[in-house]
C-alpha cells in the first residue's frame, strides 16, 4: 500500500485548518499517529455528537478554536506554530446550507483560502501547501465521463462555486507569490466521502446511520443521483502522499483529482440499498423529494494524473467502505472504544492490518 515514506511525517510540524470536522478529526488522527506535531484551527465542531469530541482528538493535537474569516487570530496561530506542512480544510461545506447563507459561505470558503495563503505567503518555514476542495468545482455538464482536471471550474450553487473561487485563488497566488517553487503548492478535488464519525445533516450516509438507531424509515431525496463515493480514509491518505512528495520534490505540485473508480459511481438508492443489507434487521427506504434546490444528477471524475503520477489506486471500494461505516457506527452505538476502532481501521488502511 505503501505510496510514500510514512516516516516522513515523525516529527513534522503540520498545521490543519478545519481539524474539528469529519475529515480533519481523521486526519488529524492519522497525523499523531504518524508522529507528527499537530496545530489545528477551527471553529467549534459543527454537530452534535461530533467525532472531534467523540474520539478525543483534543488531547492529541495543540487545538485552536477560531474562524478562519478573522486573519489578525489565524496569523497568530500560524506564527506561533510556525508549521512545515499544511492542510487547507476549513470551509462550509454543505450545499443546501450555501443556499441559506451564500454570504458565509463565500466568506468562509474563498476569503477563508485567501486569509491562509496569506499566513503561508509571509512566512519562511512552509515547505508545502494542499487546498483540499472538490469534485463539486468543476462546471456540470451532466455527462458520463469523468471530469479532468484541466476541465472548466463553475461551481453551479454557491458551495461548489466558492471552492471553483478557491481553487482559482490558490491557483493565482501560486503563480504570484510561490512561481520560484520554495512552497509547493497543491489542490486536492475529492470526491463524496463516507466513513465513520459523520454526523452531518443532508448527507446520505448520516442520514442512513440516524434512520438505522431510530428505527426509522431512510429518507432518499433523490435515489438517482450518481456520485463518486468513497471511504474517508482514500482521499486523507492521497492529502498525505501529495504533501509529503511535493515537499520532496516540487515536480509533484499539482492539481488532483481524488476519487473512487468507476465501479464506485453509484446512484444514491444503490448506495442505500447496500448500507440496508449490511446493517441488518427490517431497515428500508422511501423516496420522498423535498423540492429543495438544485443538485447535480451525474458526477463522476478521472483520477488518471494522481494514478499515473503516483502510482496510486484506490485501496477499499464501496462494498468494504460500507463495511467500515457500519462496524465503526455500531462501536459507537455500543460504547466500545472509538480511539481502538479508529486505529484498527487507520491500521488496516495503511498497513494491511499490520
Amino acid at each position: 500500500m505503501a505510496m510514500f515514506d510514512y516516516h516522513f511525517y515523525q516529527g513534522k510540524k503540520v498545521f490543519v485548518t478545519g481539524h474539528t470536522g469529519f475529515k480533519g478529526a481523521w486526519l488529524c488522527k492519522i497525523l499523531t499517529n504518524l508522529g507528527a506535531k499537530v496545530t489545528g484551527y477551527a471553529l467549534q465542531p459543527p454537530t452534535d455528537p461530533n467525532l472531534f469530541t467523540i474520539a478525543g482528538i483534543e488531547n492529541d493535537v495543540d487545538s485552536v478554536i477560531g474562524d478562519i474569516r478573522d486573519i489578525k487570530s489565524l496569523k497568530n496561530v500560524f506564527d506561533a506554530a510556525q508549521p512545515e506542512i499544511v492542510f487547507h480544510l476549513a470551509a462550509q461545506p454543505i450545499v443546501r446550507d450555501s443556499y441559506k447563507e451564500p454570504a458565509y459561505t463565500y466568506e468562509t470558503n474563498v476569503m477563508g483560502t485567501v486569509n491562509i495563503l496569506e499566513c503561508v505567503r509571509h512566512n519562511s518555514y512552509v515547505k508545502s501547501f494542499l487546498n483540499v476542495t472538490t469534485d463539486k468545482v468543476y462546471k456540470n455538464r451532466e455527462w458520463v465521463w469523468g471530469y479532468r482536471e484541466n476541465e472548466e471550474l463553475d461551481g453551479f450553487d454557491p458551495y461548489s462555486n466558492s471552492k471553483s473561487c478557491s481553487e482559482l485563488v490558490t491557483h493565482s497566488y501560486k503563480n504570484s507569490f510561490f512561481a520560484d517553487g520554495h512552497v509547493a503548492i497543491s489542490t486536492a478535488r475529492a470526491g463524496n466521502v463516507i466513513g465513520g464519525g459523520d454526523f452531518a445533516h443532508d448527507r446520505i450516509i448520516p442520514d442512513c446511520v440516524r434512520a438505522a438507531i431510530r428505527g426509522e424509515d431512510i429518507i432518499v431525496r433523490n435515489p438517482y443521483s450518481t456520485r463518486p463515493y468513497q471511504h474517508v480514509l482514500e482521499p486523507l491518505y492521497a492529502y498525505l502522499m501529495i504533501a509529503a512528495k511535493q515537499y520532496e520534490n516540487l515536480s509533484y505540485a499539482d492539481y488532483y483529482n481524488v476519487g473512487p473508480d468507476d465501479q464506485d459511481c453509484f446512484e444514491t438508492g444503490a448506495l442505500v440499498n447496500m448500507f440496508v443489507k449490511k446493517w441488518g434487521g427490517s431497515l428500508k427506504w422511501v423516496n420522498q423529494s423535498d423540492g429543495g434546490p438544485h443538485e447535480a444528477n451525474f458526477l463522476k471524475l478521472d483520477c488518471s494524473k494522481l494514478k499515473n503520477k503516483f502510482g496510486w489506486a484506490p485501496h477499499w471500494n464501496l462494498e468494504q467502505a460500507l463495511d467500515k461505516v457500519v462496524e465503526w457506527s455500531k462501536c459507537w452505538i455500543q460504547k466500545d472504544d472509538i480511539r481502538d476502532c479508529m486505529d484498527r481501521e487507520i491500521s488496516e488502511f495503511f498497513y494491511g492490518g499490520k
